[in-house]
């Protein structure tokens, strides 16, 4: 283990760290033993970003950094640390500078978009019984009734932050486009996947929720980022 780099992997808007629990095992069976899930606030990008920038600090030696949906502006934002050496984006936003992922939602509406209310407290939320056909088609109904009923609501706001100092223009990148994509555009994951210049995009017939659905795949790409890293 003690040549494989750390991974730290980051969550999006409606989930917490366990939404990576398949990937982790996975991770973990492969031989990867130096694992961290950041559990973020979600309540600004900058708030969001400062947590993973602690974390990643308390580590020795290269960094993947993993991040899913939102999780992909957080490790955009974040992931210009010295020892970052790898970035991966799963189904996830990779903005530009001044780029929010509020904005690049509404350049390309995905098919879920209108099922994302706000509460009386400014907190974004997906309607608890259109979950499993919004997030998570392709997992068991029980699956997407937990991830429903557990979802970590962001602050509204946090939607418009946008990204300063983009890490992807630094660092050599992965993606992951999810095809059923209903919270992300395809396109809009396809669109953004070319203009990072990835050294390896896939695509999987996934829904957005493919870290939990397809988490073998998933962890395949964050190997070959890891078997770079570590071949430096």
């Amino acid at each position: 283990m003690a040549d494989k780099p750390a991974i730290v992997l980051v969550h999006g808007f409606w989930g917490g760290a366990a939404h990576w629990s398949k990937v982790v095992v996975e991770l973990h069976r492969r031989g990867y033993g130096d694992l961290h899930a950041v559990e973020n606030p979600l309540t600004s990008l900058a708030d969001d970003a400062e947590r993973t920038r602690k974390m990643i600090g308390q580590i020795d030696g290269p960094v993947v950094l993993v991040g899913h949906s939102y999780g992909g502006a957080v490790i955009t934002e974040a992931g210009g640390l010295p020892n970052v050496a790898a970035l991966v984006y799963v189904a996830a936003f990779a903005p530009d500078a001044g780029e929010s992922p509020g904005a690049l939602s509404q350049e390309l509406p995905p098919a879920a978009f209108e099922n994302i209310a706000p509460d009386s407290d400014g907190y974004l939320w997906v309607r608890q019984d259109l979950f499993h056909e919004s997030f998570a088609q392709d997992l068991t109904a029980d699956e997407a009734l937990v991830m429903a009923v557990t979802q970590k609501a962001p602050l509204a706001s946090t939607f418009g932050d946008a990204v300063t100092a983009p890490a992807w223009r630094g660092k050599p990148s992965w993606y992951q486009v999810s095809t059923e994509d209903r919270m992300i555009h395809p396109d809009n994951e396809r669109r953004m996947a070319e203009r990072i210049g990835p050294r390896k995009t896939i695509e999987l017939n996934a829904s957005h929720a493919s870290l939990a659905s397809q988490p073998g795949a998933v962890t395949d790409l964050i190997e070959a980022a890891a078997v770079d890293v570590a071949g430096r």
